[in-house]
């Protein structure tokens, strides 16, 4: 059974499974971002960018650079590793912003 599933996910190892694991994990965290700033807008009746959903972004977007340096994959490094800078910018600003009230 192990040596199907192996093959359907095209991996050759219980280690490779795990690393698939981690970067699926990654990229549904990355997504579930969308979802709560879908739910935060039409909370609020219009567009707005909850907290959460940068958090949610530099957790998946870290797990996805680890992972894309795991796999060798220079579209994910470069991808994550500008989007990091971004997302730890706003969580600073937001909290920069917090001090000053």
């Amino acid at each position: 059974m192990a040596e199907q599933i192996f093959a359907w996910l095209q991996v050759h190892s219980w280690v490779e499974l795990m690393w698939l694991a981690v970067g699926l994990g990654g990229q549904a965290l990355f997504m579930s971002r969308f979802i709560v700033q879908w739910g935060a807008s039409e909370r609020a009746g219009r567009s707005v960018m909850p907290e959460a959903f940068w958090y949610l972004s530099i957790s998946g977007g870290i797990i996805l650079f680890i992972y894309g340096i795991h796999r060798r994959e220079p579209v994910l490094i470069l991808g994550q590793s500008v989007g990091i800078f971004v997302y730890l910018r706003n969580i600073w600003l937001i909290h920069a912003e917090k001090r000053r009230v």
